[in-house]
């Protein structure tokens, strides 16, 4: 009996820190005020920038959205058990998650603002961490990959509606409609694979050839499935290294409703987690950012619920098995 006791005790001690007490930092991990003092396998920071949307702003308001709903997430002390996997994800004994707050911005200045994130995001990975950037509009993905300019190489998965691939648009060169055009031109990024991209587009027709020429491999969600997840891994370069962009349209508005550009037939949650797994297992992800949460087109919290769930289960399974 006594022994029990110890056990319990053993498992219970600390403050039960319930998800709705305390501060909303990302999966209610630790923060980081210092960004000359990270320390950690993964690092999350918030872009609130929205101003490179061409229809429905409200992304701004995205990074706290997602942490609101991460805490629905905070396992606690004993991490996340998977029964189909046997797997138990972010013990917190085995993995260092922080959250270091959100990159300034700059109303009405998209370069000083982009800069900033990239600042951000250069000072998370000289702290050893895996960055994980919560936008913003897609355009947030343009300061993120150029934070890795002093790294690998690395293939780019993109998972979206839209193809993004504008090259420049009434002199736009840094909206939510260019950031895979400004990817695909680094050196570092050796290839692109556009998962998702389907119906009408942001992208004329020349963009998707100019796509294809710097090469880049686009599916629509219907070819994703035609194919299976395993067939589609085997289009993904294996052994590789991989950068991560997810724009939260990319999923069906039936369960993301909470984007400015929603469009119809995209993806349901499992389709999009089984493909992360797989490449967290054929390679390794060495940064993420998750895009276009607009929380106030969707007063039931599903997008952001979603958000959050994706973005935790994917950080558990790549820290696993990295």
């Amino acid at each position: 009996m006594d022994e029990q006791k110890t056990k319990k005790h053993a498992y219970e001690s600390g403050r039960l820190n319930l998800p709705f007490v305390g501060l909303c930092t990302f999966g209610k991990y630790p923060y980081v005020e210092d960004w000359d003092q990270i320390d950690a396998d993964v690092a999350v920071m918030g872009a609130p920038f929205d101003f490179g949307t061409q229809w429905r702003a409200g992304a701004r308001f995205g990074p706290r959205g997602i942490r609101e709903a991460s805490t629905l997430f905070s396992f606690g002390h004993a991490g996340a058990y998977d029964h189909e996997d046997d797997i138990t994800y972010l013990d917190p004994q085995h993995v260092r998650i922080v959250d270091i707050g959100d990159a300034d911005i700059i109303h009405t200045d998209t370069i000083g603002s982009h800069a900033n994130i990239e600042f951000g995001v250069r000072k998370m990975l000289a702290g050893g961490a895996i960055p994980v950037v919560l936008g913003g509009d897609h355009s947030i993905n343009i300061p993120c990959i150029n934070a890795f300019d002093g790294e690998e190489p690395f293939h780019l998965v993109q998972i979206d509606a839209h193809l993004d691939f504008v090259d420049e648009r009434h002199g736009v060169r840094y909206g939510h409609g260019n950031p895979m055009r400004r990817a695909a031109e680094k050196p570092y990024v050796s290839g692109l694979s556009q998962i998702g991209i389907r119906n009408v587009s942001s992208t004329a027709k020349d963009g998707y050839e100019a796509a294809r020429a710097m090469g880049s491999d686009i599916l629509s969600v219907r070819q994703f499935r035609k194919l299976g997840v395993n067939k589609v891994l085997e289009r993904i370069p294996v052994g590789k290294r991989y950068y991560v962009t997810i724009d939260i349209d990319g999923f069906d508005p039936s369960i993301a409703a909470g984007t400015g550009t929603p469009s119809h037939g995209g993806f349901m949650y499992y389709e999009v987690l089984e493909l992360l797994d797989g490449l967290a297992q054929q390679g390794s992800i060495i940064g993420m950012d998750l895009v276009e949460v607009a929380p106030e087109y969707d007063h039931s919290g599903s997008t952001t619920v979603l958000a959050a769930q994706i973005l935790m289960n994917t950080i558990g399974r790549m820290l696993h098995h990295k």
